[in-house]
């Protein structure tokens, strides 16, 4: 049987390791169970999920079991790692929503049935059920405070203040993967390294109690060779859910990368061969573009499927050869009255967040209006512009949008 983390260091996913011999032994002797959790906050996955994905699908395909942990509970709460404020508290309602769209997206890298299939549970069936005093005794005379105030993620919300309700999600953490070795056999837990101190919390629980079968490791989180989270756009978050980010955008983005991410994003992105990989990563000059278009075709396919992927694809040949008849898959906005300004026709597009840098881009000579640029910052749209239907607006050499004249 394939050790995973063979597969795993080899494309570059480990940061942290808690038992590393011990628990390389075992990933080598059987499998077992593991689990990884995602708070529903949104009801979408992006692109910040995107490696845990790839890791937990690397794991199924070695044998391994997943359980995807919903944090129906603890997103009551939030997590504090990595946030200077404290986040809004969720309904139930909202909760429940978000974790029935997370089991459609979830089902492209996992697989619900065989042997190993995966399975969902949420932390709300057993944390909301729980009673104070009783937790408190039995799980919070097992965490020093001292401790847990040295970790990370509370360290950096001191000055701003932390509530005694963001310090427990440590030990609900804590408790879940307790819960889940108790009732699952799980044995692992994974995360990104942002989730560290949660992850050694559960680890140490376990060990308190008198069962040494518990580990624990973190990935890196996706980012550029500068450090900076991957992922991010001028509409925000890189979503999964194509009624949020569409198809065209997603390709788009994955196309556009620096040459020097090439190598990070396939590696931990697609499942090409590592020596494919390397292949494609040590292109140079304009030929590093033909990595850039796999990486993006490929990225685009496990989430959206081989149609999407080709549609996109095409729509950006089609585009970037200077023919913009063919718009079926750009990104588009319908528009009522299309006598505009290119002011509004722009902020409209979301090609601008405001109107003053819409201002900005026309004077720079950054639009281009069914091929034609415009450079007077009072130029009005009519009818003739949408002649097809419809118009196409361009921001520079990447962004597109097809206003769709209803």
């Amino acid at each position: 049987m394939a050790n995973v983390f063979e597969v795993l260091e080899e494309r570059g996913f480990i940061e942290q390791i808690t038992h590393e011999k011990e628990l390389k032994d075992l990933l080598t002797k059987q499998h077992v169970s593991f689990y990884i959790g995602f708070d529903p906050t949104a009801d979408s996955l992006h692109v910040g999920h995107f490696v845990s994905l790839m890791v937990a699908s690397h794991m199924q395909r070695c044998g391994h079991k997943p359980i995807i942990l919903i944090g129906g509970g603890t997103a009551s709460i939030g997590d504090p790692s990595g946030k200077t404020d404290m986040r809004r508290m969720m309904t139930r309602e909202e909760i429940d929503h978000n974790v029935e769209c997370f089991r459609v997206q979830l089902s492209k890298f996992l697989s619900f049935e065989g042997e190993n299939s995966a399975v969902i549970v949420n932390n709300a069936d057993w944390l909301l059920k729980l009673n104070f005093v009783d937790f408190m005794r039995n799980i919070g005379s097992l965490f020093s405070v001292n401790r847990m105030l040295s970790a990370e993620c509370y360290k950096q919300r001191m000055e701003q203040g932390l509530t005694f309700f963001e310090l427990g999600y440590m030990l609900m953490q804590s408790y879940d993967f307790l819960y889940l070795h108790d009732n699952y056999g799980c044995k692992l837990q994974i995360g990104g390294n942002d989730q560290w101190s949660n992850i050694i919390g559960g680890v140490e629980l376990i060990r308190k109690i008198g069962c040494e079968d518990s580990f624990g490791f973190t990935f890196r989180l996706l980012t550029t060779k500068e450090g900076k989270k991957m992922g991010k756009t001028e509409k925000g978050a890189l979503w999964l859910d194509p009624l949020k980010t569409s198809p065209y955008e997603f390709y788009q983005y994955w196309r556009n990368i620096a040459d020097e991410d090439v190598k990070t994003v396939l590696s931990l992105l697609t499942f090409l061969p590592m020596n494919e990989v390397n292949r494609l990563s040590n292109l140079k000059d304009e030929h590093i573009n033909e990595a850039k278009r796999i990486a993006a075709f490929e990225i685009t396919k496990l989430i959206h499927g081989e149609e999407e992927a080709k549609k996109a694809e095409e729509t950006t040949n089609t585009l970037f050869n200077g023919n913009s008849g063919s718009a079926e898959n750009m990104p588009t906005e319908n528009i009522e009255n299309v006598n505009i300004s290119i002011i509004d026709a722009i902020v409209l597009a979301k090609l601008a967040p405001s109107k003053g840098q819409a201002r900005i881009l026309v004077s720079q000579g950054g639009i281009v209006l069914n091929n034609e640029k415009i450079d007077n910052i009072n130029f009005m749209l009519s009818d003739k512009d949408f002649a097809k239907g419809y118009a196409i607006l361009k921001k520079g050499k990447k962004s597109y949008c097809k206003l769709q004249k209803i």
